[in-house]
């Protein structure tokens, strides 16, 4: 464990210094010392059809309320405000903007009370079991404003889940007397606060538990998480990447780049970039496994690319997979599936291939050296294969250039020799200085993690809402955790059952959202056009400082401000269909919700509720 964490660096003067002056933007409503808090109706999960399991696991934070924060009167009376005892831990791993989150909790909690306390734990989750703390003080935090990096605290083991680990959670938090505990991760982070968040209530525990959506991949969305602190930030940082490579590409005319972004199971870094740079090529994992596409079938899908291109007298282009590909097509899934029961098994991994199956030693076997030995790496730490370790662009690059020397001699490519150069962008983007927004939007999630804290509130993700507006339109909220979670599936249709326990899982790219169709529209030209997009780097000031991820720009988001239209048209409804309302008035509206009812009832059956594209560990 690093002895330096939580120490005052230097900063190495440039951007470093100037980016520490920046004072992120603020929306009205978590602004002052106070916030009026205002409760909305009770939740339930995000797939109906998982109520009755997640109520069951979750029976003291299920069913909780929508939570929003807004500004109190201008005359409202200043209420005493006790001071609070908070800590605070990086779960997750780093994601640009982690350090905003504890600034924006900080300043909070000093404004709620000066006599207030942040605890941060040293080296993550390790440091939150062993009661290893550091106070977070003005000093401690001017080093690290608007900085990249989680190396003010340090990060270790991303899980608060077994039985001991829990245990050891609640007795820090006992032993520091803490009124709230703040969870900075992502998908996993954020269901591990949920469990702990149920125990601690029902062991009598005082501490609440907050979650706050930070990590690169972008993938915990959902309705009330329009997108997550650091993904703005890599995808620009990866996309100028990209777009370098684009136009070295179309500079020597020869060679075909194959880049692995990160991401884990979902595209949405990928995807981000792809609308940002312009490639000529995007394979992504949700298309795959929708169409069931097998290895060789992707492999040819690339090769007709490269053969189409060819035929205009181009030899040169750009392809982007996320690093979640290779679990996307159905026979890899299979057999990683079957090396994961194996390391679960603690079966040694020089016996590995001797224990698969006939079919999944078959594939292991065609799949090159290199691969094979990605595949038998041991587990991450939420058991799940380690995808950052595998080349999944080396592997389609190697495919497709025997695909393409098969051609050649069948006489079905004339074009010339296709070479390949593969690139993985992966670390290089998630210790960079956050973004405009970035910033901002950490900051104001960690001032909404103090007033749910301050209000009482547990098992609850802070969030905002209207993003892709101006800061001073943003919306600040509380969700449940709960009424993000599910249960996965392994089958679609009327067999399909929930098996497991529930979770919030990683959400993958909606195929039917305005981001996929303008992708759609423009595919065609992406391949054969050479229409390269060059976005530059990050821009902290002037034009452009203040761009926002394409995706969350494009796509309609505002779920809270629909659930405020749908309130207000009930109560317009209570309003006029009052008893002394004429029959006819009282028949139209039996009639209309009759219709509404029928309708939300068909779209809420098993049989029609929306499952996950493909299954995520």
């Amino acid at each position: 464990m690093n002895a330096d964490f939580g120490a005052p660096k230097e900063l190495a003067g440039g951007l470093q210094q100037r980016r520490a002056l920046y004072q992120p933007g603020l929306p009205p409503s978590v602004q002052g010392a106070t916030v009026k808090v205002e409760y909305g109706d009770a939740t339930t999960t995000i797939d109906p059809t998982c109520a009755n399991v997640v109520s069951q696991a979750f029976p003291s934070t299920y069913g909780q309320p929508l939570v929003s924060f807004v500004a109190p009167p201008a005359d409202a009376a200043d209420a005493d405000r006790p001071p609070l005892r908070v800590g605070v831990v990086f779960s997750g791993r780093q994601s640009p903007g982690g350090h905003n989150v504890i600034w924006g909790l900080h300043d909070a909690l000093k404004t709620h009370n000066p006599q207030s306390v942040l605890y941060g734990f040293v080296g993550g989750t390790s440091g939150l079991f062993a009661n290893k703390t550091l106070e977070i003080t003005d000093d401690v935090l001017t080093s690290y404003k608007n900085q990249g990096g989680f190396d003010l605290l340090g990060r270790s083991i991303d899980q608060i889940r077994s039985t001991k680990q829990v245990n050891a959670a609640m007795a820090t938090c006992r032993n520091l007397n803490l009124d709230g505990l703040v969870i900075i991760g992502g998908v996993t982070s954020n269901s591990d606060a949920a469990q702990l968040a149920e125990t601690l209530v029902q062991n009598n525990c005082k501490t609440k538990v907050v979650g706050v959506p930070v990590t690169l991949n972008g993938d915990l969305k959902n309705q009330f998480v329009e997108t997550t602190v650091g993904f703005d930030t890599v995808c620009k940082v990866n996309s100028q990447l990209v777009s370098n490579v684009c136009l070295d590409a179309i500079s020597a005319g020869k060679y075909y780049y194959f880049v692995r972004l990160m991401g884990r199971k979902a595209s949405h870094v990928a995807f981000e970039c792809a609308l940002q740079s312009h490639p000529n090529m995007l394979i992504l994992g949700e298309e795959v496994a929708l169409s069931k596409l097998t290895l060789m079938e992707v492999i040819n899908k690339i090769c007709d690319g490269v053969q189409a291109r060819a035929e205009l007298g181009k030899y040169h282009g750009v392809l982007l997979i996320p690093e979640g590909l290779i679990e996307s097509i159905p026979e890899m899934y299979a057999l990683i599936q079957e090396i994961n029961i194996l390391h679960n098994n603690n079966v040694p991994v020089v016996e590995m291939t001797s224990q698969l199956s006939p079919w999944a030693a078959a594939l292991f076997h065609f799949l090159p050296p290199f691969i094979r030995r990605e595949l038998l790496l041991h587990q991450e730490s939420d058991n799940s294969a380690q995808l950052s370790q595998i080349d999944t662009e080396q592997l389609l690059a190697h495919l497709v250039e025997a695909e393409m020397i098969k051609r050649t001699k069948e006489g079905r490519y004339k074009g010339r020799k296709f070479s390949s150069v593969c690139h993985f962008f992966g670390y290089q983007a998630r210790g960079s200085i956050p973004s405009n927004f970035d910033c901002d939007y950490a900051y104001a999630l960690g001032r909404i993690s103090l007033h749910i804290v301050a209000a009482g509130l547990t098992g609850y993700m802070a969030t905002v809402a209207n993003l892709k507006d101006p800061v001073d339109k943003w919306r600040c909220a509380a969700a449940p955790l709960t009424a993000m979670m599910s249960v996965k599936r392994h089958l679609r249709g009327p067999g399909a059952i929930p098996i497991g326990k529930p979770a919030i899982h990683p959400s993958p790219i909606d195929l039917k959202g305005k981001a996929y169709e303008l992708l759609r529209e423009k595919a065609s030209s992406f391949l054969l056009d050479d229409f390269y997009r060059t976005p530059g780097g990050i821009q902290y000031e002037g034009p452009g400082c203040d761009a926002k991820p394409i995706t969350l720009t494009i796509e309609k988001q505002d779920y809270m401000g629909d659930i405020e239209i749908l309130k207000d048209c009930l109560s317009k409804v209570r309003t006029m269909v009052k008893p002394g309302c004429s029959r006819e008035v009282l028949k139209a509206a039996i009639s209309s919700m009759l219709s509404v009812t029928d309708v939300l009832t068909v779209m809420s059956h098993p049989l029609n509720a929306e499952l996950p594209l493909y299954h995520f560990n």
